[in-house]
């Protein structure tokens, strides 16, 4: 069933969309603070359709992600009671305990997990402004933690160019059904392991 092939090219269409840079900046801001979904998915085929503006692309979602970053750390630190009790009901409170537990063991460097791993960064933003982190190591941290990651993304994208297009065109069904199966298999672990 060719589910994900008509989505890759929605995709790549809008990667190539002269406003992209902007809807890239807009995503990896919100993402650093309160959206779900990560910057990634638009700054892979964005640095895939145009390679010549892979480092721009790399940099843009870089700043705008750890500007989002400094706004979710003065939204723990001035306005945490406010949302407690929401993050409290919702899927990123056993994040957030984690988060205060690792700046606890770790300090900054957590910060910089955050910002390079899958792990959400958002909730290390906030939990940073909550604990009173000083700011500037927590700005450095993220910069050079979202910035490898990212710049790593923008890379291995220029580095693949039209061979990797070519080769995701072709193989996008089966790697995208891969993926939910594997999605899949992962939240089955993961449940029978809490349970």
């Amino acid at each position: 069933m060719k589910l994900f092939a008509p989505l890759y090219e929605r995709a790549m269409q809008w990667a190539r969309h002269r406003h992209a840079p902007w809807y890239l900046g807009g995503m990896s801001f919100a993402e650093s603070s309160f959206f779900p979904i990560p910057p990634d998915v638009m700054l892979a085929p964005m640095a895939l359709a145009r390679p010549e503006k892979a480092w721009l692309y790399a940099w843009i979602t870089t700043l705008a992600s750890v500007a989002g970053g400094v706004f979710g750390y003065f939204i723990g630190l001035l306005a945490f009671d406010a949302i407690e009790p929401w993050l409290q009901t919702s899927r990123y409170w056993g994040a957030y305990q984690t988060a205060t537990q690792w700046f606890d063991e770790w300090g900054v460097v957590a910060v910089f997990i955050a910002g390079f791993s899958p792990i959400p960064y958002k909730v290390f933003t906030i939990a940073a402004g909550a604990l009173s982190m000083a700011l500037l190591p927590f700005t450095l941290a993220s910069v050079v933690g979202r910035g490898a990651r990212f710049f790593l993304v923008a890379g291995l994208m220029r580095w693949g160019g039209a061979r990797m297009e070519a080769q995701l065109r072709q193989h996008i069904d089966r790697l995208g059904w891969a993926t939910v199966a594997l999605v899949a298999l992962g939240a089955a672990a993961y449940l029978a392991l809490k349970g």
